[in-house]
């Protein structure tokens, strides 16, 4: 398979570091990528970049993200808060549309989102579903278990790229060895087309990585 460069990049409002340039580059060049890193390091921004990227440039038809609806243990369980569906996911959504908005025009975004090129899908809906001609993103993904990471990965149909991004020291699973994430990342070298990447820079604050050092 033919290498993909980096040329005639879309202009974001926030520009790509080196590390996150070459963690793009083995992106495109892979049908799974696995973004791992601390908290801040991009991985989330990254991932959001490079499906605007392929969507604008019509690489891609769509972007499916999809996140665990897990929360921390101390914190209030997303079942018996108020509202309907859409009011409980939204809480979850946020954090992506976030990103994008970061990244590019809100209304770009909003516009996206509406004729359902933009999609945000909770895992627990994603059984049955296949997407061809896809950025399939998967964020906070240290909170899904082996066996929700293989039914998402067997969505994959032609023409479709999938971003896992997740850092083992958040985890928010009860039982933290529940997690199936680090058994993904130790085996995905086995397969072809199919890589980890490692972030390492922190772009927010710079007390945050005094902050992970602590609790560590």
């Amino acid at each position: 398979m033919e290498k993909k460069v980096l040329k005639g990049e879309i202009k974001f409002q926030i520009p790509l570091t080196e590390e996150q340039k070459q963690a793009k580059l083995t992106i495109l060049n892979n049908v799974i990528t696995v973004l791992k890193g601390a908290a801040g390091s991009g991985k989330s921004t990254l991932a959001a970049q490079v499906g605007l990227d392929l969507l604008f440039k019509k690489e891609v038809e769509k972007i499916i993200i999809t996140r665990p609806m897990v929360s921390s243990p101390d914190e209030m369980e997303v079942g018996i808060l108020p509202g309907g569906i859409n009011e409980k996911l939204s809480l979850y959504t946020a954090p992506v549309y976030d990103n994008m908005y970061r990244l590019y025009r809100r209304e770009k975004i909003e516009e996206l989102v509406r004729e359902g090129k933009i999609e945000v899908i909770p895992m627990s809906m994603l059984r049955g579903r296949n997407f061809s001609n896809t950025l399939l993103i998967g964020d906070e993904m240290q909170n899904c278990t082996d066996r929700a990471l293989e039914m998402l990965l067997t969505r994959i149909c032609s023409g479709t790229k999938v971003i896992l991004c997740g850092d083992s020291s958040q985890i928010d699973l009860k039982d933290r060895k529940h997690s199936g994430f680090e058994y993904l990342c130790k085996h995905l070298s086995l397969i072809k087309e199919a890589a980890v990447v490692k972030l390492t820079s922190n772009h927010r604050h710079p007390i945050i990585e005094e902050i992970i050092k602590i609790y560590q």
